[in-house]
């Protein structure tokens, strides 16, 4: 299904998706990624350094939220601009369920040149772990 640009108005919503994060979601991120940070996978040694838990990489959840949009154009490709500031880590518990990633949004402006300016929403355990979390789209 192709997103037409005049059928989309300011507030449209896009279709909300949920993405589990496992211990063993953060392995595969770490070995796909490189970042093999001890805060990604050791438990005893994010408790050290002050988090409630092994975190998700930001990376990783920024990657999740994104795919909101990407779902919905059909098209990575149709994503011109994307930013987020994080604002509170996503604790992945090592119970056999991990976390759950929520993630909603909206279009926020019509721009020029067939783009619209989506406002994402990400959240774990209710908190939101993203801020500001932006994506400028050119849709057809």
């Amino acid at each position: 299904m192709t997103i037409r640009y005049d059928e989309v108005e300011v507030g449209t919503e896009l279709p909300a998706q949920s993405f589990p994060v496992t211990r063993a979601t953060l392995v595969r991120y770490a070995g796909a990624s490189g970042d093999f940070n001890p805060i990604h996978w050791n438990e005893r040694f994010a408790l050290e350094v002050g988090l409630p838990d092994v975190i998700a990489h930001g990376m990783f959840t920024m990657a999740q939220a994104i795919r909101v949009v990407t779902d919905w154009t059909g098209d990575p490709a149709a994503v011109l601009e994307y930013g987020v500031r994080f604002t509170r880590p996503v604790p992945v518990p090592d119970d056999g369920v991990g976390a759950v990633i929520e993630v909603s949004a909206k279009v926020a402006k019509k721009l020029d040149d067939h783009k619209v300016q989506v406002d994402l929403v990400a959240t774990t355990g209710g908190q939101k772990v993203l801020g500001m979390s932006r994506a400028v789209v050119r849709l057809v």
